[in-house]
């Protein structure tokens, strides 16, 4: 595959695969606490990754590692934490709806501090996509009247979070090798997970015994929700644009809706129309002329 085929390939992946997260996370917050559940998703990540990336970490320079401990705490550790609770209180599907936000803060990150240029077609294209995420994000308040909808703006946060690591991968990581930088995050981050997660319960016998299905639930985010696709994503972002990376999150609820529904959560046919619409804000948000 050349560069252009391997993107859209990487895009495709990583919706399949993030958009199943959320319902993973749904399941694992049965019976753990929303701590619990961003600590243990670290830690079994930073276990997998330090087992298959460890020879990758010295690649990483000293200037390097800076860029590598702001993308951990941006990309990773505040947003695992924040859908976390978001989730714990709005349905999977509308939380990753929410998390459609993303191109657009990325742009104006991308714009105000990175010092990246946009066609004027690419903005066009996230303002569609955004204007369907706002349809099915009004659809789902009006579906779910009795969801605590003050916890859309933990998404939003998260969203900003995720918009300024995109950035920093682009302008400062991107000849480091993806592994290494996935890697390196998880080394800074595994260390404050689990100090967190020791000041819960989780650690009392009863607790770990109750939560055994809801940690296989999160073995199975780790490996593929957590180590491989943010490794799959770090590559995107270095072989793509971060607009066309961070449009990953226009596709992402279709395939979270998709599991909401088999879930029993509720859907509208405005949604799926609204999806649509998103889909031709993608097309628009990566033509290049």
């Amino acid at each position: 595959m050349n560069n252009k085929q391997l993107r859209w390939f990487y895009l495709l992946l990583l919706s399949l695969i993030w958009g199943s997260s959320f319902i993973l996370m749904k399941k694992a917050l049965i019976s753990l606490t929303p701590f619990q559940v961003g600590s243990l998703r670290m830690i079994f990540t930073a276990i997998i990754l330090i087992a298959i990336g460890y020879k990758k970490i010295a690649t990483i320079n000293k200037k390097q590692w800076y860029y590598i401990f702001l993308t951990a705490m941006l990309g990773t550790f505040f947003p695992v934490f924040l859908f976390a609770y978001a989730i714990q209180n709005i349905d999977s599907s509308i939380t990753s709806i929410l998390n459609s936000v993303t191109p657009l803060n990325t742009l104006i990150v991308g714009a105000l501090f990175y010092g990246f240029t946009f066609l004027r077609k690419q903005v066009l294209g996230i303002i569609i996509g955004l204007i369907g995420s706002i349809i099915l994000i009004l659809k789902g308040a009006e579906v779910n009247p009795d969801q605590n909808y003050m916890y859309a703006f933990f998404i939003i946060i998260a969203s900003a979070g995720y918009s300024f690591n995109i950035n920093i991968l682009k302008k400062h990581l991107n000849d480091l090798n993806a592994l290494a930088i996935t890697t390196g995050n998880f080394i800074i981050l595994i260390i404050p997970a689990f100090i967190i997660l020791w000041f819960t319960d989780f650690f009392h016998l009863e607790t770990i015994q109750e939560s055994k299905t809801s940690l296989y639930y999160l073995i199975l985010l780790a490996i593929f929700g957590t180590a491989m696709a943010k490794t799959l994503f770090n590559k995107l972002v270095q072989i793509s644009s971060p607009i066309f990376s961070s449009s990953v999150t226009y596709l992402i609820p279709i395939v979270a809706i998709f599991w909401g529904v088999l879930d029993g959560e509720k859907i509208h046919l405005s949604q799926i129309l609204s999806g649509a619409l998103i889909l031709f804000g993608i097309y628009l948000t990566n033509k290049s002329k």
